[in-house]
């Protein structure tokens, strides 16, 4: 199985998004073949989530999870220690008030 790279993966996301017109940008440039990607969705209210790509360990199918979510100020942090701890990452934020993030629709759920 062809595996894809992070910076296509990014590139097709961040076209989605604008397609849907919701705002979003590239926070942290990761590795362009293999780092990871973190997705930031700022409500605009003062609150925000953060998702990660997961594995379900029942199905071992990729999936995205909640990091973390709550106060914005709490998910910058949490976005900040993942940047340090792993520098390859790439950092998506997503700002949209109805909360959408498109995480969930075909070819981006998997």
């Amino acid at each position: 199985m062809t595996r894809v790279t992070a910076e296509f993966w990014v590139q097709a996301y961040l076209n989605r998004l604008r397609l849907s017109n919701i705002p979003a940008f590239v926070v942290a440039h990761g590795d362009d073949t293999a780092g990871a990607v973190l997705i930031k969705l700022n409500t605009l209210d003062g609150k925000a989530a953060c998702f990660q790509r997961s594995f379900d360990l029942a199905t071992g199918a990729r999936c995205w999870v909640e990091l973390n979510a709550g106060k914005e100020s709490v998910v910058d942090e949490t976005l900040a220690r993942q940047r340090k701890f792993d520098q390859d990452v790439w950092i998506i934020e997503v700002e949209d008030r109805q909360g959408r993030h498109l995480l969930d629709e075909p070819g981006l759920a998997e």
